[in-house]
């Protein structure tokens, strides 16, 4: 099994290329089950959630042909991939495939409004909160569909005349659910309005797709959705957003080991909360015409308290990242978790290379360290992963990262990008 191998105190200086989306990319591949059509997506990430997500379409029936694959483009890599769902072969996701990935529990929606049945897997593939599908049932029988669950499956089906516009008001926002009943609401017939819905730009990056393929959605980025239903979508071809959690992500490791880094390929609007909280800690950051340069030239780290909100506030997401950065900070900071209650499981591991990090409820009180030592430790989910490797940098000595399959998920060619401005980062394989 991979590990990945640091040895801290180098300074961070050159260019990062910032990749497609993760978290756009995967509803953008699942929304391909909703026509017949082809649906290109440009800027794909070559990450193991995509390529699961890929193998899970395919047991649907879509043909998936990728261009682009590892080729060199400037200074990244991107894939354009050609998904095909001109016949849906089983309208079944498995356990065995849904189980290692909670997001294709999402094809429930296309499945369902396209072809009036679904039978979903209870999802899997998380171990930061119980993130029930309560939403998601809910939503889709306020659409007119007919939800029991069997046997660890979702079994729906949608009137004779297919799913009906209605009205839902989410009772706590959810990107996942707001993903599923959009998509399920481009089919229905009448209009559908989505209350307290996600304001994501990931969400807002569907609607766009989904609006390029025939669909008629308005309020997209606001908490009101509108949805008018629409007899059939047609192919599009649409670029994924830039990842704004890798464009956060890599902030904080300049933040953190100091340097000057351009963010090449990313957009600052994306994230702004984020990136306001790493200036508060004594960074320079400033939009370039590629992107955006983070500038810290030695000076210390300055406390700064965080809490995770939905967006536009600052993303759970980056709770891990922020907080590996906040060890060496020069005082006392709080960072309080709002979205899901798991989420402090990488405390411990921090802890491991000297971090002073106590817990009550929901907020993690973290006491900066003038130095931190390296030691092997754990991954425990995507997110803490690397919150681990951005303390490791600012490490003495060696810090061994294993179970970095959970690194894969979510961040393509990390070591690469690290290696290229001057961190002594790699992989090693048992």
């Amino acid at each position: 099994m991979d590990r990945i191998r640091i040895v801290g105190g180098n300074e961070l200086h050159g260019v990062i290329p910032i990749s497609g989306a993760k978290n756009a990319a995967l509803p953008l591949m699942i929304a391909s089950l909703l026509t017949d059509d082809t649906l290109t997506l440009e800027n794909v990430p070559h990450l193991a959630d995509v390529e699961q997500l890929i193998r899970i379409l395919g047991n649907h029936g879509a043909d998936i042909s990728v261009n682009g694959r590892r080729e060199r483009q400037g200074e990244s890599y991107a894939r354009t991939i050609h998904f095909t769902s001109r016949n849906i072969v089983s309208t079944t996701a498995p356990y065995e495939l849904v189980s290692k990935m909670r997001a294709s529990f999402w094809v429930i929606g296309p499945l369902l409004a396209r072809e009036g049945k679904a039978r979903v897997s209870l999802p899997g593939g998380c171990a930061i909160g119980t993130r029930p599908v309560d939403l998601f049932i809910d939503g889709l029988t306020a659409l007119g569909a007919n939800i029991e669950i069997d046997g660890g499956y979702v079994n729906a089906t949608a009137p004779a005349g297919g799913l009906v516009g209605g009205r839902y008001v989410f009772p706590k926002i959810s990107v996942g659910a707001t993903h599923v009943l959009m998509m399920a609401a481009t089919l229905a017939n009448g209009t559908t309005v989505l209350g307290n819905a996600a304001r994501e730009p990931e969400v807002v990056d569907l609607a766009k797709c989904l609006n390029a393929m025939g669909a008629k959605i308005t309020g997209q980025g606001t908490s009101t959705i509108t949805v008018e239903g629409v007899p059939s979508l047609s192919g599009a071809r649409h670029r994924v957003l830039p990842d704004r959690i890798e464009t956060g992500t890599y902030a904080m490791a300049v933040a953190m080991t100091g340097g000057d880094v351009i963010l090449e390929d990313t957009d600052a609007s994306l994230l702004e909360t984020a990136l306001e909280a790493i200036r508060r800690t004594g960074a320079e950051i400033s939009e370039t015409n590629s992107g955006i340069r983070i500038v810290r030239n030695g000076a210390g780290i300055k406390p700064v308290d965080i809490v995770t909100d939905p967006f536009p506030g600052f993303p759970t997401d980056l709770q891990a990242q922020f907080m590996g950065l906040m060890t060496k900070s020069s005082g006392v900071s709080h960072i309080t978790e709002t979205i899901f209650e798991n989420r402090f499981m990488h405390v411990q591991e921090l802890a491991r290379l000297g971090a002073k990090i106590s817990l009550s409820g929901q907020t993690a009180k973290v006491e900066g360290v003038s130095r931190l030592k390296g030691a092997p430790v754990m991954a425990t989910d995507l997110r803490a992963s690397v919150s681990l490797v951005i303390a490791g940098l600012a490490a003495e000595g060696e810090t061994m990262v294993s179970r970095v399959y959970h690194l894969d998920r979510g961040f393509e060619r990390l070591e690469e990008k690290l290696t290229r401005c001057g961190a002594h980062v790699e992989r090693v394989s048992d």
